[in-house]
């Protein structure tokens, strides 16, 4: 019994060996893949992110601004003064000098005013009822209101061409509108910063200060 029980020592020993150095004979791979096959494969889930399609940037309408019509306030309206500019006008066989009321943004010194009626006087009529003897390009060099009266001083285009009727119009017109704040008032006309006192090639002679009284007594249009 005892030599029996050592033969199947052997036997199985020789088992043993025989299994391991089959196993030391195999790659490390199939040794893994032995090892893999035998145990279970656990069950993988792959997160799927949704595709999201890219969002067109919107932009919002934009409703063009609408500035509302502006009314002058009454502020504006009081500071706005009312004056006569004077235009020639032809009726029958004489002419005559005819006010038209304009609107002026008056400051605080009559100046502001009368500069105001002025560079619309020397701008030109725009009824084609009235007329103006005044060149064109005249300009209003300076005004002061001084205790003598009104200086009112021209460009040298205030003298260029026309008759005697065309010299004793514009001079009509300058004294007329200058006086209108003050039909009283004196008048001094200076061309280029000097005395006017004689006017165009037929010599129409200006005894300066000018009136409105003074004027309707000695000229006629």
């Amino acid at each position: 019994m005892k030599v029996q029980q050592s033969g199947r020592r052997i036997g199985i020993g020789i088992a043993v060996s025989v299994l391991a150095m089959a196993l030391a004979a195999c790659s490390p791979g199939e040794q893994q893949a032995a090892n893999t096959d035998s145990s279970p494969t656990p069950s993988v889930s792959t997160a799927i992110q949704p595709t999201t399609a890219p969002q067109a940037s919107v932009q919002p309408s934009v409703q063009p601004s609408v500035q509302p019509s502006v009314k002058p306030s009454a502020q504006q309206l009081s500071s706005q003064k009312t004056v006569q500019v004077y235009w020639l006008k032809s009726s029958g066989s004489k002419i005559e000098v005819v006010p038209a009321p304009v609107k002026i943004q008056a400051g605080v010194k009559s100046e502001n005013i009368l500069e105001g009626a002025f560079n619309r006087l020397l701008a030109g009529p725009n009824d084609p009822a009235y007329s103006s003897t005044i060149p064109k390009g005249t300009q209003l060099r300076n005004l002061d209101v001084r205790e003598d009266g009104i200086h009112v001083d021209l460009s040298e285009e205030f003298t260029a061409g026309g008759g005697s009727a065309s010299m004793t119009g514009r001079v009509a017109q300058i004294l007329y509108t200058a006086t209108s704040i003050n039909p009283n008032t004196n008048v001094w006309i200076d061309v280029e910063g000097k005395r006017l006192e004689v006017l165009g090639g037929e010599g129409l002679e200006l005894n300066q200060p000018l009136t409105r009284q003074n004027f309707e007594k000695n000229f006629d249009l």
